[in-house]
């Protein structure tokens, strides 16, 4: 525990019979606060999602270049403005544009304020191995800041509003908008009846695809490709 949140030396705190979470205490805390679990910081507590947050924070570090304090949120803004691209730590080489955003996803669910939201230690690391595989063949493709296929020259209306990634199924929801398809079936499953961009009421659920878009994107993309 002592590794990644840099606590010092702790010690385990016996589980309980009925209690399966593994918890642990420190009286003397010597980190850095910056990558402390906020959990420790209200209650005293850690768990082993307090590697995890910590975790987080160094991946987001690793990618951005930037200091801890409030690195999450810079790069949760960064992400749903679309402008990734412009906190990227341009000093440690080409990142491959998609492999650039999930690290980043990755790094902000580690990083969740919410210990129920973040990953369990073992996910993570399956997560990691998948995208260094991919980075392992990713040569082919573009790199954030590239002259050819990176995140400031993609087409706004290519990027679907919630999700700030290329749509690949594109649909036009009853606020005129559109969305990835699934992204907006999402958000209606989940009990909301307004519209994600405007906040008003939907006047109905229909979805209805939007082929001209679709057929937009896929040259795009086939373009960038060549």
């Amino acid at each position: 525990m002592s590794k990644l949140s840099d606590f010092g030396i702790s010690r385990i705190i016996k589980q309980s019979d009925s209690n399966t979470t593994a918890f642990y205490h420190t009286t003397h805390p010597a980190g850095t606060f910056a990558y402390m679990d906020p959990q420790f910081h209200s209650t005293g507590q850690l768990t082993t999602k307090s590697d995890v947050y910590s975790f987080g924070i160094i991946v987001l570090r690793l990618l951005t270049g930037k200091p801890p304090m409030y690195i999450a949120s810079e790069v949760q803004e960064a992400m749903r403005s679309g402008r990734l691209q412009s906190i990227v730590d341009k000093s440690a080489g080409k990142w491959p544009f998609e492999l650039a955003k999930k690290l980043a996803k990755l790094g902000l669910r580690c990083a969740d304020m919410s210990i129920r939201r973040r990953p369990d230690m073992s996910q993570v690391w399956s997560m990691i191995d998948s995208l260094v595989k991919a980075a392992s063949q990713s040569g082919a493709l573009s790199s954030v800041g590239s002259s050819t296929f990176c995140e400031e020259r993609v087409p706004s209306h290519f990027i679907c509003p919630i999700l700030q990634e290329i749509m690949k199924d594109p649909c036009i929801a009853a606020d005129g908008f559109t969305y990835e398809a699934e992204a907006i079936k999402t958000w209606l499953n989940t009990g909301h009846n307004t519209s994600p961009m405007t906040n008003l009421i939907l006047a109905h659920h229909n979805l209805i695809p939007n082929y001209v878009l679709r057929s937009a994107i896929h040259e795009w993309i086939e373009h960038q490709k060549s």
